[in-house]
């Protein structure tokens, strides 16, 4: 499947070379999201998995903001006129963008500014890396809507970033955490000028494409599916999924590129 030539309506969507950069594209209003960006990019996600063109993903900021989250209008007014089959199938459909960011087989890089609440920073924290600006503030405000902060898979996946006792905080006072913490905690790798965050989140994005970028897609698997295994469990997986490594071109390239003194070239292959 090829995906450099995708239209999406909801989002912005380009590419430069064989990364792919997104962008939530209402920055009047600090890009919220609705129930169309919601599926839209549930279902780019989902056929990210098979694409043929692209080896990485940037989500970036657009005009100073990330994300506000859940348009307060478009979706949680609806929302509390709606009954329970139809709020189980919009927290299922959120949900579903979640898996797609985990199972896209492509690391997905995140490229945080200003505003990233809600919905925003769930999509933060679903990526592989974030990188992000010093005036980057980022909340999980669910408790502040009436809300559990349960949402999207954050009380699985926020305390395995950042630890336990520091997502509980968050996810129970829905505060803001700063960009000085969420560095310092390791919910960001590092700290950008808003100049240069997604420059050098594109050029990270860029030497992960340089990369055996076959073997990049095993190692998201296993980040992912080694949360529910054993010690034991996982090291037998990453046995397999190394072996399976060992059968590809990039494996024996790098071997040939090491006896001869060059830098490896890697097809993905």
């Amino acid at each position: 499947m090829k995906m450099a030539d995708l239209k999406p309506e909801h989002f912005r969507w380009r590419t430069e070379g064989r990364v792919a950069i997104i962008q939530l594209d209402r920055p009047e209003r600090k890009n919220p999201l609705t129930f169309d960006s919601y599926a839209e990019l549930r279902d780019t996600f989902r056929d990210l998995a098979y694409a043929e063109d692209v080896d990485a993903v940037v989500f970036a900021a657009n005009g100073g903001n990330f994300s506000s989250g859940g348009d307060v209008h478009e979706i949680i007014g609806p929302l509390v006129g709606m009954d329970m089959k139809e709020l189980l199938s919009f927290t299922r459909m959120t949900g579903d963008l979640i898996k797609a960011m985990l199972n896209c087989g492509r690391p997905v890089i995140c490229a945080v500014d200003g505003i990233c609440v809600g919905a925003g920073a769930i999509i933060a924290m679903a990526s592989d890396m974030r990188l992000a600006t010093p005036e980057a503030k980022t909340a999980f405000l669910f408790t502040r809507v009436g809300l559990a902060g349960c949402d999207m898979g954050a009380c699985a996946m926020l305390p395995r970033i950042i630890g336990q006792g520091r997502a509980a905080e968050l996810l129970y006072t829905g505060r803001s955490m700063t960009a000085e913490e969420g560095e310092r905690w390791g919910f960001f790798n590092r700290l950008c000028s808003a100049e240069e965050l997604e420059s050098e989140a594109v050029a990270l994005a860029q030497r992960l494409c340089e990369g055996p970028t076959f073997a990049h897609g095993m190692t998201k698997t296993q980040l992912n599916q080694e949360w529910s295994m054993s010690l034991e469990q996982a090291i037998e997986s990453e046995a397999q999924a190394q072996a399976i490594c060992m059968q590809t071109r990039d494996f024996e390239r790098a071997y040939t590129a090491f006896v001869n003194k060059q830098k490896p070239q890697f097809g993905g292959d």
